[in-house]
């Protein structure tokens, strides 16, 4: 069967490993208490729209520890007036996956990838899996290497 998601993965020529987890533990906090991982080497891929004509969208990947400056740095590079996050159904619709499981690889053509420099800092990264059952455990060059990615200085702030 095609996985659209470890097809992108491999693609990237870095190892990766599948972590199974329950869905109803998908989501970041969550995840990292039950299986272990530190928030600082967790990362969430975000869909963010510009509400320009037409809409522009470009998925964003920060460390769990941070969030995403949309207003600020995002809406920016986006070159428009306003941003915000893309509701859950915009999430699905364009990337037919749900939240708690979008993840960096399988993302539509053409969608941009913005990776917050302070992830290429940890030596692996757990991101989304594409569903909320896995996750995917990757070496940070793995997502740079992914088409339309660029590692971008403070698209995020310290969380807090």
């Amino acid at each position: 069967m095609n996985d659209p998601v470890l097809d992108a993965a491999g693609a990237t020529g870095h190892p990766y490993q599948v972590v199974e987890c329950d869905p109803d533990l998908a989501d970041t906090a969550a995840f990292c208490e039950a299986y272990g991982f530190g928030l600082d080497q967790s990362a969430n891929a975000i869909v963010v729209v510009g509400k320009s004509d037409p809409r522009i969208y470009v998925a964003c990947l920060v460390l769990a520890t941070t969030r995403l400056d949309v207003n600020g740095a995002v809406r920016r590079r986006l070159g428009v007036k306003k941003a915000s996050f893309a509701s859950a159904d915009e999430t699905i619709d364009l990337t037919e996956m749900t939240i708690g499981g979008v993840t960096p690889y399988g993302l539509p053509a053409g969608m941009p990838l913005w990776i917050d420099a302070r992830v290429m800092d940890v030596e692996q990264v757990i991101v989304g899996g594409g569903s909320r059952d896995r996750k995917l455990l990757v070496p940070p060059a793995s997502l740079a290497a992914l088409p339309g990615a660029e590692v971008v200085d403070d698209l995020a702030k310290p969380a807090g």
